[in-house]
């Protein structure tokens, strides 16, 4: 009977390291065009959906004015900086697209990015240099990501998702990025896009 147990115990400890190491079978669970866009990011140069292909990238909605998620969802953002870092992954993008573009000019990004510790800012694409109309269809249309102006404040209604992009342009998950962001899976999402 011991002998079964240890003969168990090593075939469960072998498909463990077997599972470990066979490769991560990436699922889509979105499929979604992001729409074109030519827009500023927070260097002040044109950029356009064109500069972003080729490589998968992880974009979010945000506001340099935001007193609610936008903080933690960035900070979020840098520990998955971090963990894509220490795995030795750099074919990716982070893009931020600005919901009050109106406040967010480009010198306002520079400054709001500033006050995170950011792993390689190379990196980051901080975007603005659009009209409120614009961000709010385009964020519909291109993520199925509801943002509204709110009426009686300052404040922007937005998602507090991250959503994966492919290397052709499409939406093809999405992440809680508040409170419980899934930082391994993004990684290892990254990693099955980028081969």
């Amino acid at each position: 009977m011991k002998k079964k147990s240890i003969m168990l115990a090593l075939i469960l400890t072998l498909s463990s390291i077997l599972a470990a190491c066979g490769s991560y079978k990436f699922e889509p669970e979105m499929n979604i065009e992001v729409q074109d866009f030519s827009v500023t990011n927070q260097h002040n140069e044109k950029v356009n959906l064109e500069n972003f292909k080729g490589k998968p990238w992880l974009a979010m909605f945000i506001f340099t004015n935001c007193n609610s998620i936008c903080p933690p969802m960035t900070f979020n953002m840098t520990d998955v900086q971090k963990a894509l870092k220490d795995k030795g992954l750099e074919d990716y993008q982070i893009v931020a697209f600005s919901v009050d573009p109106e406040v967010d000019k480009p010198d306002v990004l520079t400054n709001y990015l500033k006050t995170y510790s950011v792993p390689d800012e190379s990196k980051w694409q901080l975007l603005t240099g659009y009209d409120q109309k614009f961000i709010e269809q385009f964020a519909m249309k291109s993520f199925n990501s509801h943002v509204k102006n709110d009426p009686n404040s300052d404040q922007v209604i937005h998602m507090g998702r991250y959503y994966l992009v492919n290397a052709d342009g499409t939406v093809v998950k999405d992440y809680d990025g508040t409170t419980d962001v899934p930082v391994d899976i993004i990684v290892a999402d990254i990693k099955a896009l980028s081969k």
